[in-house]
């Protein structure tokens, strides 16, 4: 047995083997009735619709096929072999979908059928032309590209690949990785959503209770605000990835352990640790990319990393930011406080799945409102600006320097403003990272991160006369409504202020030694220390812009530029990239040089305390040793190696 063998055994080694307990035995009996109660079953008939649905989709789907191979002028025998085929996956090939959830597709075509003229235009207008097809919506600019429709009052998500092959058999496999040679990127994607949902299938020990477990923490996820991978929680596959894990490691368990022990492990899970339930397959003669750290310094940033099983493995996650990151930890840990209490006998389960009060949480509000002159205006410009929202996320990070945190609430709220239809999304602010101060009355001024977020959503080509974002401050009253009474009636109150001015309110700090330290002098301390200390920094054109124009002994002010967070490469930073020639101190001014590679985004910070000869420190946080050689005079250059945190 070779390495790579003994890592996949001893990976896959549960924790526990034990049989339930009749205790144990008898509280799942009480979470399943709990969860009969919950109406997350659907009925029979709505399952035959569904299947109805399904087979009208493909015959639909093959006419169509057959229709662009005689528009091609092609041989009467490759046009009675045109075919093209539905596959689902997603919570209904997991059997965990419930009445209301949409249908996952992935439609697979020939080689000769392409994406942009004939999915997105001819099967377009062919569903446009069925009458039982309704909210028809295209993304063709889409991470991966979809079609959006209402099939008799079915929700339908459908992808497209297009294989090198020019029959598509009626037993075709996907889940070979062969089946991905020669295939574009998009359609890679979109198979990957499949082999994915079989891979979970094959790799859990007991598929009726990874079920079961997959329905509880779902509801839970919902009721608890963290059920959204476009918002910067979790999606669908990964929560089903946590949850198959979790199912790995205890696999005679019955759904009420798995969910406690759920909770158990990843209150305790050492992030960014990846979940994986195998181990990630290298060295593939297709030479598809994989989520590898060691390699892609975009990796190196993910937060909390649940990693896909079927090749090529990805990150489910990567949307996760910091904010969202703590928020499902608080919440994770909440969980087992309850879970605790139900083994205890001191409340029910149905105690675990009530309702996020997320109103009472945060006194400070971003309200976004999006707004259209008809719905399906609304539809299209909802969804660009929904699937950017993350960004103004990360822009409050930076700008506040974790100062705030920022709670985005899944649900939208619909209504009419002004004679336009609307869309309303919530984020609550709150107290940042641990150890970030906030001094009593201090102001947040958000003005900047706001507009650099609504002209990334003024990029939107489609753009039509009566499509507007509003982002307003709303500050809750000491005697507002509850959430029951509904996000509306407290979020259009009339004690509302401009983004500009956020006051957030901190306790006073116990000691007179604490009052005079605030969280800049700490975090100065902490790097001068060799800490682990993070210091945002702005990056555009492939350029690093920082400015290091400061005294002996504080911290540079960072020179905010618009940066897009999603592009890494290497490049060099010298000292007219870092935006600074002079470097003053009590003794006199040095020129200062910085000759090294380095990944985009691994500078958090620079402090520099620079003493005639002596070098100028800095602190970089990477996952790299890096050696940063300074001139301090002409005549004179040191180096000194970096501190920095292993990965």
């Amino acid at each position: 047995m070779n390495q790579n063998q003994k890592a996949a055994q001893l990976h896959c080694e549960p924790l526990s083997t034990s049989a339930p307990t009749d205790a144990e035995l008898a509280s799942n009996r009480e979470l399943e009735e709990c969860m009969r109660q919950s109406g997350l079953f659907e009925s029979q008939e709505e399952s035959i619709l569904r299947e109805e649905v399904l087979g009208h989709l493909d015959r639909i789907v093959k006419l169509w096929v057959t229709r662009i191979s005689i528009a091609r002028g092609y041989s009467a025998q490759v046009v009675k072999e045109a075919n093209a085929k539905i596959f689902t996956f997603g919570s209904y090939r997991l059997g965990v979908h419930e009445p209301e959830s949409d249908i996952d597709t992935l439609c697979v075509g020939p080689t000769y059928a392409s994406r942009e003229k004939d999915f997105f235009v001819v099967l377009h207008d062919m569903l446009l032309e069925t009458p039982e097809v309704t909210e028809l919506h295209a993304v063709s600019d889409a991470h991966v590209p979809i079609l959006k429709f209402k099939f008799k009052g079915i929700s339908v998500d459908l992808l497209y690949a297009r294989l090198a092959l020019w029959v598509i058999p009626e037993d075709l496999d996907i889940s070979q990785e062969s089946i991905l040679r020669n295939v574009d990127e998009q359609s890679v994607r979109s198979l990957n959503g499949y082999r994915v949902t079989e891979e979970i299938v094959r790799l859990v020990p007991n598929i009726h209770t990874f079920r079961a477990t997959l329905r509880c923490i779902k509801l839970w996820a919902k009721k608890r605000g963290v059920y959204s991978n476009v918002m910067g929680f979790l999606g669908g596959v990964s929560w089903a990835l946590l949850v198959a894990r979790i199912c790995q490691l205890y696999p005679n368990a019955v759904p009420s352990m798995l969910v406690s022990r759920f909770f158990r492990v990843y209150t305790q899970w050492r992030w960014p640790i990846p979940v994986m339930l195998r181990q990630i397959e290298e060295g593939s003669s297709l030479g598809l990319p994989v989520w590898d750290p060691r390699k892609n310094p975009r990796d190196r940033s993910h937060l909390m990393p649940i990693i896909t099983p079927a090749y090529p493995c990805m990150n489910s996650s990567y949307n996760v930011s910091n904010s969202t990151l703590r928020v499902m930890i608080e919440h994770f840990n909440t969980a087992l406080e309850v879970c605790k209490a139900v083994e205890g006998k001191q409340v029910g389960w149905s105690a675990l799945f009530e309702a996020y009060e997320f109103l009472e949480a945060y006194r400070n509000y971003l309200e976004i409102d999006v707004r259209a002159n008809g719905q399906d205006d609304l539809r299209a410009w909802k969804g660009w600006v929904e699937s950017r929202l993350r960004q103004l996320i990360l822009k409050i990070e930076w700008h506040t320097h974790g100062v705030l945190q920022c709670h985005p609430y899944p649900c939208e709220l619909i209504g009419m403003r002004k004679q336009q239809h609307s869309v309303t999304f919530i984020i609550g602010l709150g107290r940042g990272k641990d150890g970030a101060l906030i001094r009593k009355g201090q102001e947040i001024d958000l003005q900047r991160p706001v507009d650099q977020f609504k002209e990334l959503i003024n990029r939107y080509s489609d753009r039509k006369p009566g499509m507007a974002i509003y982002v307003i401050h709303k500050r809750k009253k000491s005697n507002a409504p509850s959430a029951a009474a509904g996000l509306g009636g407290l979020l259009t109150h009339p004690r509302s202020k401009r983004v500009a001015e956020i006051t957030l309110v901190s306790q006073e700090m116990s000691s007179p030694l604490k009052k005079q330290k605030s969280a800049k002098y700490k975090r100065t301390e902490e790097a001068a220390r060799g800490h682990d200390v993070e210091y945002p920094t702005k990056i555009i054109d492939n350029q690093l812009m920082m400015n290091a124009s400061t005294t002996s002994g504080s911290l540079p002010s960072n020179k905010p530029v618009e940066d897009e967070l999603e592009s890494y490469s290497e490049i060099e930073f010298n000292r007219s990239k870092m935006g600074f020639e002079k470097l003053p101190s009590t003794t006199g001014s040095h020129s200062i040089g910085l000759t090294t590679i380095l990944p985009k985004r691994i500078m958090r910070g620079l402090r520099c305390t620079s003493n005639n000869l002596s070098p100028s420190l800095i602190y970089i946080q990477s996952d790299y040793e890096l050696k940063a050689c300074f001139k301090a005079s002409e005549s004179h250059q040191e180096s000194i190696v970096v501190p920095i945190k292993k990965y």
